[in-house]
């Protein structure tokens, strides 16, 4: 799918975490500023407006700016609350810590309200670039788990703004903010004391338990007033006085040592004692259970050889634009336009000059930190590389830019878009697009004004105009096929069989909506031509000719609104069959045409409509397999632009095919996608075209 049309918007809802004061600077007078922090997302599936089924972000393929994001209210660019300095995976869950760094009422109201108790909830807004829908009755792993269908997966996804709303699209979120040290006034004590006070008995502490404890009790002794500050006593006195509930504090507290000495014996069994450094590492950056695996994966296995010699290894979009070109599915310049510099210098590297299947293959198991043998490609090989792309999945961190159904699908989707664009559409030029929700049949209403502007009295009262309802009706349907990359394709690394098949599905799409304006178009339904409707001349005359054209021309200037007016509608597309596409070209380009009558007299030889009316041609006005088909009648329309005789409706802006991978039966090695188009055509206005029979 083209980007542009994959996007749509995300709004994940999370409970706002601890709020906490930054201390001013030293040498400054600023006023201390809020932080917070939130799990913003756990990884599950959501209910959101506007998504007929519950969306899941795969976090793997989440893009993260480096730079901080924007907090905002009610996702209201004009309401700023601050800003995050830190966004980042970790496992299933998003987290974000940011500053509130705004200096209008709508940060303080923000401050103010969660100070009272009001459960705020955080709302993430992102962009969908490529999303998956797993049907009823499948299932799809995203972020460690598996789902059922029906559901939307975001298999990527661009992080943008964070807003703190009152209600978001999940409920059962709740946000609990812990008073700052400056509401709550305490007598200064020590480590030992505070233990005591929070409920925890010194002496039955691991160290990791007894580090994050101190750790928790140095920022609450950091945060101005817990000293007994005598400034800030005043201000103490002015607040309501209300205690706080010591019990959560404890109970969070004891449930933050639980989890994290789960971790550290999670990381410990995995290591085994063979990897200190690693179990180490993993210990003091906070990494999960998966990342350490991966991790103890990278060190106990060699990396692939003979793939790639350079210091890094490619990214996703490398080897797709590498395949583009290698297999000539766009030229460069056109495969610039979708990539960066820094990819398409990569991809035309010496590294992956040739790279094909089998390069693709060979960097997944590598990014899984697995090894693969440059030669002897075969089952095992291919296993090794479905296996290498769940383990990716699930760690959900850090090898978000490769993918192998992710690669191939893009490569896919791009070689029938091209496909797709590369057929000459003669529909586009004299249809109108549109775009409907469902595939409920819909009726669209055209409002028509009777009469012109009256004079206005003396009294300077204007009399109201009414408008009369032409309806129509529109329904769009499913056209698709399914792709496979077997096993035999696999291994003789033939990305290019593969490829021909959603180049077939490309064509057979734009072959698919041409067919269907014609077919409607020559079956005439509900008399739509007619000497009825003013739009319909036949007769030995209507041959295509300048005298034909100006009967023709007549009948479109001469059409009315329900009152009789005048509705000014002018033709500019002349539509023909191929066998007078020779006729056509030349009554618009030559300024002279030399014309005799049927007694062999002479007519004048200017051409008064060079230029007027753009030819198009096509073969499905002639073609002898669709009923009403004729190689003598011929069509004026007017611009779509103006006023659409026929109408193409796509699904919810989707106005090119798409492409999906899914899952192959147990029983199948290799690899399917599904390639799809939904748009419906109806006729719509009567008025904006007129049929020659071209014949009596």
């Amino acid at each position: 799918m083209k980007t542009s049309e994959a996007r749509r918007a995300l709004q994940l809802c999370a409970p706002v975490g601890e709020w906490a004061n930054i201390e001013a600077a030293a040498g400054t007078e600023a006023a201390p500023l809020r932080r917070f922090s939130m799990v913003a997302y756990t990884g599950g599936a959501m209910a959101l407006a506007g998504w007929p089924h519950p969306v899941v972000v795969d976090l793997a393929g989440l893009q993260i700016s480096a730079r901080s994001r924007p907090i905002l209210k009610d996702h209201n660019r004009s309401l700023i609350v601050g800003h995050t300095d830190s966004v980042a995976v970790q496992g299933s869950n998003l987290l974000v810590t940011g500053v509130i760094s705004g200096a209008g009422p709508v940060a303080r109201e923000i401050v103010e309200s969660s100070r009272n108790g009001f459960p705020w909830q955080a709302s993430l807004g992102a962009l969908a670039e490529r999303v998956e829908l797993v049907p009823k009755g499948r299932k799809a792993a995203a972020n460690g788990r598996e789902f059922e269908g029906p559901v939307h997966i975001a298999r990527k996804a661009t992080l943008g703004e964070i807003s703190f709303v009152a209600l978001g699209a999940d409920e059962d979120t709740s946000a609990q903010v812990a008073a700052t040290a400056a509401d709550i006034k305490e007598d200064v004590m020590d480590f030992e004391k505070w233990l005591e006070a929070k409920g925890f008995v010194a002496a039955d502490l691991s160290d990791a338990q007894r580090a994050s404890l101190q750790a928790m009790y140095d920022a609450e002794q950091k945060r101005p007033g817990t000293q007994g500050d005598p400034t800030n006593d005043a201000s103490d006195a002015a607040d309501d006085g209300k205690p706080t509930d010591g019990a959560d504090v404890v109970s969070e507290l004891r449930a933050q040592a639980a989890a994290e000495t789960k971790r550290i014996a999670e990381i410990r069994r995995l290591c085994a004692g063979k990897h200190a450094d690693i179990e180490a590492k993993a210990i003091e950056e906070g990494w999960d259970a998966p990342r350490t695996e991966l991790e103890l994966l990278r060190v106990q296995r060699p990396t692939v050889t003979g793939v790639r010699r350079g210091a890094e290894p490619p990214t996703g979009k490398a080897l797709e634009a590498a395949l583009l070109l290698n297999y000539n599915i766009a030229p460069e310049d056109r495969v610039a336009k979708w990539y960066d510099a820094r990819t398409m210098e990569a991809a035309l590297s010496r590294d992956l000059r040739r790279a094909g299947l089998h390069t693709v293959f060979h960097e997944i198991i590598r990014a899984a930190g697995g090894h693969a043998a440059v030669a002897g490609f075969d089952d095992d090989t291919i296993r090794a590389a479905f296996v290498a792309e769940q383990r990716l999945i699930q760690a959900a961190y850090g090898f978000s830019t490769i993918s192998l159904s992710g690669i191939l699908s893009n490569v896919a989707n791009k070689a029938m878009l091209a496909a797709y664009e590369a057929v000459e559409s003669v529909v586009a030029q004299f249809c109108s697009e549109t775009d409907v929700n469902d595939f409920k049949e819909v009726t669209r209403y055209r409002l028509t004004g009777n009469g012109v502007f009256e004079r206005v009295g003396p009294d300077g009262e204007l009399k109201h105009a009414t408008l009369t309802e032409e309806s129509y009706k529109n329904r769009i349907e499913t056209f698709g096929r399914m792709i496979a990359l077997t096993r035999q394709m696999i291994i003789n690394d033939d990305l290019g069989a593969f490829l021909q098949i959603p180049r077939i599905i490309g064509r057979m799409s734009a072959l698919k909506r041409e067919e269907a304006v014609f077919e409607l178009l020559l079956s005439n339904p509900s008399s739509f031509f007619s000497t009825t409707n003013k739009n319909y001349i036949s007769g030995a005359d209507t041959a295509l000719s300048i005298d034909a054209l100006e009967m023709a021309e007549q009948k479109f200037l001469d059409q009315t609104d329900v009152d009789g007016k005048p509705i000014l509608i002018r033709p500019a597309l002349l539509l023909v069959p191929t066998s007078l596409a020779v006729t056509a070209r030349r009554l618009f380009n030559e300024t002279r045409v030399n014309e005799t009558t049927d007694t062999g007299k002479p007519k004048p030889a200017d051409n008064p409509f060079a230029g007027m009316f753009r030819p198009a041609v096509s073969p499905y006005l002639n073609a002898q397999g669709l009923a009403g088909s004729s190689a003598k009648a011929w069509y004026l329309f007017a611009s779509p632009a103006d006023v659409a005789a026929i109408e193409v409706a796509y699904l919810r802006g989707r106005r090119t095919p798409t492409i999906e991978s899914g899952e192959t039966s147990f029983n199948t090695l290799g690899m399917q996608w599904r390639g799809y188009f939904d748009f419906g055509v109806a006729l719509q206005d009567f008025r904006a075209a007129v049929k020659s029979k071209g014949e009596a």
